[in-house]
This record gives structure tokens, sequence and C-alpha cells, in this order.
């Protein structure tokens, strides 16, 4: 049992330097923006169970509990991420097991986006989510490299070469991210191609960039960074959850609310979590959130006002973080053991929380 013990130990610590490897090949890059990958066990298990035994169920779905306990890829990608920081192998592989069998069902490497369980059958809509794709591919590199298993690093090759082969794409100046196969570029409507900022995610490029090197991701990373610059609307200066790139400036993407809401929130904390600190980045959304325990706001760009604010402590988390790596102000302690209901804002609030143990932890 203690020559067992060790032996994990010493693999754990293996893993941990190759992670770091990862992390100085971007900052030897010249580029923060290309990201750094998550440390495994920033996640405590208590935080972690929590989270895993409210969301997640037996066979593995992880279930959002405010869309009609719908699965999607993102929440698979988030449950196989989450399971890596806490070092839960088991969880990871039930959580893998469902996502294998029950959204791999497309014939170029990428998942399904949802999964309905009201539905006969559960899958209606084979198209994909790249935000979805990216969270698989990357916890699996990771959890391939944790635990040895060359299938997980095998299947996460795989899904990390069709993203660059079916969804990187060079627009104008900017190489982007398409948010699925299907449905958002120039020939599918007329503000195309349309793009969703939140779905990239930085802390990943690095890992995807090991597994598929045809792919120019530092192009991909430096290209979100500078539309995440480009794309401030009203006088918030806020980005929308959704832009059109049609023309050579962003703009309001047509067919979607006008709004800076639940998808675009993600995207200081993705900055973030990739250790970049970029005052030019992030200021806009620390100056709209307030402080550190103010709900982040709903705004409507279109009208330029506030219409509404995302109240919930998840959400409220990623305010705090933000506080943290600008002005390096504790966490506020209302914020360090919440009450966790709803699987979204709950997912966040602990990505913020590890993302705080590995590149802030004086905030804590």
């Amino acid at each position: 049992m203690i020559e067992r013990r060790m032996f994990g130990s010493v693999r754990l610590l293996v893993t941990i330097a190759m992670i770091a490897t990862f992390m100085l090949t971007a900052s030897q890059g010249g580029a923060a923006s290309f990201g750094q990958p998550a440390k495994p066990g920033t996640l405590s298990t208590e935080q972690w169970q929590s989270w895993r035994d409210r969301f997640v169920t037996l066979d593995g779905r992880v279930i959002d509990t405010a869309n009609k306990s719908i699965s999607h890829s993102e929440g698979q990608g988030y449950g196989l991420l989450l399971s890596v920081l806490a070092l839960d192998r088991a969880t990871f592989t039930r959580i893998w097991t469902f996502t294998h069998n029950e959204m791999l069902l497309r014939d170029d490497g990428l998942a399904v986006w949802r999964w309905d369980p009201d539905s006969k059958p559960h899958v209606t809509d084979v198209n994909n989510a790249a935000d979805g794709d990216i969270l698989i591919a990357y916890a699996l590199a990771l959890g391939g490299n944790l635990w040895e298993v060359s299938s997980w690093t095998e299947t996460s090759r795989n899904m990390a070469e069709a993203i660059g082969q079916r969804l990187v794409r060079r627009v104008g100046a900017h190489t982007v991210l398409m948010p699925g196969v299907k449905g958002f570029g120039p020939q599918d409507r007329p503000d195309g191609p349309v793009l969703n900022l939140s779905y990239w995610i930085f802390e990943a490029l690095p890992v995807l960039a090991r597994l598929a090197p045809n792919t120019d991701w530092k192009a991909l990373a430096a290209s979100g960074e500078g539309l995440i610059r480009d794309a401030r609307f009203g006088s918030a200066e806020l980005p929308a959850d959704w832009i059109s790139l049609k023309s050579a400036k962003p703009a309001l993407a047509t067919g979607f609310e006008p709004r800076f809401s639940y998808d675009a929130v993600r995207i200081p904390l993705y900055l973030l979590r990739a250790g970049n600190n970029d005052q030019a980045l992030l200021k806009p959304f620390a100056k709209a959130w307030g402080n550190g325990t103010a709900a982040p706001p709903i705004f409507d760009l279109a009208g330029d006002k506030q219409i509404g604010a995302m109240d919930d402590p998840g959400y409220r988390m990623i305010g705090a973080v933000l506080q943290c790596a600008l002005d390096h102000k504790p966490v506020p302690t209302e914020l360090r053991s919440p009450k966790l209901e709803v699987y979204y804002p709950a997912t966040l609030y602990l990505l913020a929380l590890s993302a705080v143990a590995q590149h802030y932890p004086e905030c804590l």
C-alpha cells in the first residue's frame, strides 16, 4: 500500500511537470495570451463532491438543472475537467463513458451538442458546439496524462485535429473559432460568420497545439484577444454574447439578443484561468462589475442600458477573481463557501475557485 501511494505521488508530480512544460512553452513563445493549462489538484474533495453529487448521474450524465435537465457537450466537458482538477478518476471515467457512448455520434470526431432525456431518440440535433468539443478534448488530454490512459490521449488527439480542421477558419485578418460546423458561416446566415467569444478557452490551446500541430492555435489565441479588445459595445464597453464578423470590425449579430449576459460572462474567467492578467482586456469587465461582491450586469448593448444582473454567487465569484488579479483584493468571505444549487453558475464558481488556487492563492 505504501509503495502504491508513493508511485501514485510520483506519477502525479510527473504529470504536473509535464503540464508545467506546456506553461513554459507558452511563455517562451512571447505571448502570454497562448494560455497556461490547468493544474490537477486545484479543487478540494469537499468542493468537488458537492458539485458532483448534485449534477452528475450514476451513469455519468452531467445535468443542466436550469434547462429541463438536458445534457450537453459543454457540461460533459466541464465535468471531465473538474474531475481532473479534483483528481477523481472514477467520476472522470463515468462521465467519459456516457460522453463517448451517447454524444460522440458524429463521423468527424466531434460531439453532438445536446442530449435530451425527454426525447426519443435522445439526440435530435447532431450539430456540434465548439466549446464543448474543446473542453472534452482538453480534459481527455489532461486525464490521459494524469492517469496514463493512452486511449483517452488518442481520442483527445483525434478531437483536436477535427476541431482544427472543421472549426478553425481564417476570416480576413482573423483566425477564428466557428461555434459549430453548421449554422454560423456566411453561407448559413446573412451576417455570418457569427462568433461567440466565450468559446475561446485559452488554457486549452497550448494543449491542443501539442496534440494537433498542423493548426495555428497561437494565431487563434491572438485573434481571440484581439476580438475581445475590438468587440466592445455601448458605454459599458462590453462584448456581446454573439458577434458578427461579416465586416472587418465586429458588430452585434442579428437574430440574437444584443446582450452581454450568460455567455460573455465567461470571457474574463477564461482569460484569468489561462493566467492572463492583461489589464487592457480585463478592466472593462471589472468596471462593469463595480466591485468584487457585485453581480455582473446583464447589459442591453443596442439600447445601451443595464436590464438585469447575474446574482448567483457563481457569477459574482468571477468578479472577485477579477478584483484579486487586478488589485490583489482577497476573495470576500461570503463567496468562499456559498450554497450552489444551479448547474451553470455552480460550474463557473468551481472554475473560478480553481483559478484562484492555481494563479492567485494569496487571495484566499
